[in-house]
C-alpha cells in the first residue's frame, strides 16, 4: 500500500468516527433528536456512498439511511463498521 493510499485509509476512519459521533448526537437532545434524524439520515447515506465507492458505498448508504431513520438505532456506528469491513474483513486481515 502506497503512502497516499494509507493516508486515505486512515482519513476515512477519522471521518467515519466523526460522522458516527454526529449521528449519535441525537441522543443528547431529547425531543429534538428524532427530528434531526430526519435530516441526518439522507445526509449520512450520501456521505457513506461518496466515501466508499462501489458495492460498499451502496450497501453502507442504505444501511446508514435506515439506521438513522429508525428510532433507537443511532447507536450503531455504521461508518466505522463499513471501514472495518472494507479495510480489515474484505482484505482478509480479520
Amino acid at each position: 500500500m502506497t503512502k497516499p493510499e494509507k493516508e486515505r485509509k486512515y482519513l476515512l476512519l477519522i471521518m467515519g468516527l466523526l460522522f458516527d459521533a454526529i449521528g449519535m448526537l441525537s441522543f443528547a437532545v431529547p425531543g429534538i433528536g428524532e427530528f434531526s434524524d430526519v435530516i441526518w439520515a439522507p445526509v449520512s447515506a450520501l456521505l457513506i456512498y461518496k466515501m466508499y465507492k462501489g458495492v460498499e458505498g451502496k450497501i453502507g448508504g442504505t444501511v446508514a439511511f435506515f439506521e438513522e431513520i429508525i428510532p433507537g438505532l443511532d447507536i450503531i456506528p455504521t461508518f466505522t463498521l463499513t471501514w472495518i469491513y472494507k479495510f480489515l474483513i474484505k482484505k482478509g486481515k480479520v
